[in-house]
């Protein structure tokens, strides 16, 4: 042998073949051949340190950490059942406001509420009129609207003959208050 000092001999005890390009092993840190140079190849002892696999849940996907020796499956279920955030069977309520009109069940899943008096209706009932709106004291309906524009169109001490857009004026300064 001329060149005794180049070159590693391959670590696997059933090969010791010289090799003068020698692979290292990133785990155990020792020289092998081009056919042991796996962690698999060569057996090697600290292939879980680098072998390491974090199964995630599929439902909340976070890691859940597992021991060795465990079964990652199994490890995944136990997870599901006691500790994941989201639970399949508990679902929270979409349709969570009731409308407040007597008699109606109905419920939205956004707040339709009334700009008068504040309570939260469904689509169908969401308009003064059509829940019977009550603001202060009276309650608002076509018929008391157009009772309260007869009253305001002829007042005793004002001219028969009235401007309509002062009428107009006049009545949603009424509604105002």
């Amino acid at each position: 042998m001329e060149f005794p000092d180049l070159g590693k001999h391959c670590s696997e005890q059933t090969c010791k073949q010289l090799d003068f390009l020698p692979f290292k092993c990133d785990v155990c840190e020792q020289a092998f051949c081009k056919d042991h140079f796996t962690c698999a190849a060569h057996k090697c002892p600290f292939a879980f340190k680098k072998d390491v696999q974090v199964p995630v849940c599929p439902l909340c996907n976070n890691p859940i950490p597992i021991r060795k020796g465990e079964i990652p499956d199994a490890v995944v279920g136990e997870h599901i059942d006691r500790d994941c955030k989201y639970r399949p069977g508990k679902r929270e309520k979409i349709f969570t406001y009731r409308c407040s009109k007597a008699g109606c069940k109905k419920k939205e899943m956004l707040q339709v509420a009334c700009d008068q008096c504040h309570g939260s209706f469904c689509i169908q009932h969401r308009h003064p009129l059509d829940h019977g709106c009550k603001r202060g004291s009276r309650a608002v309906s076509t018929a008391g609207c157009s009772a309260a524009r007869a009253s305001e169109a002829k007042p005793s001490s004002a001219p028969t003959t009235l401007s309509s857009s002062w009428l107009a004026q006049r009545f949603r300064s009424k509604i105002k208050r």
